[in-house]
């Protein structure tokens, strides 16, 4: 699944052009590399979102076209250094 829609589809971006808009500014990188939204997203990727001063970490745990908003977070494990 691409990176943008994996980001819309766990909730951790509300909408798929913003998701594409932090790939293309260079705030999103996978495995310790900046990618671009079309990035095919796979269990055991290591995520890294920056959101002005804040940076997430996230681990893909799966992923789902769709899914309830209830169990969003299950796609996901946050990291925490």
């Amino acid at each position: 699944m691409r990176l943008d829609k994996w980001l819309k589809v766990s909730r951790l971006i509300r909408r798929r052009t913003v998701a594409n808009e932090a790939c293309d500014n260079q705030r999103v990188s996978a495995n310790g590399r900046p990618v671009k939204a079309s990035y095919d997203v796979k269990p055991g990727d290591r995520l890294e979102l920056r959101f002005g001063e804040r940076v997430v970490r996230v681990e893909v745990l799966a992923v789902a076209e769709a899914i309830a908003k209830s169990d969003a977070a299950a796609l996901y494990r946050e990291i925490t250094d």
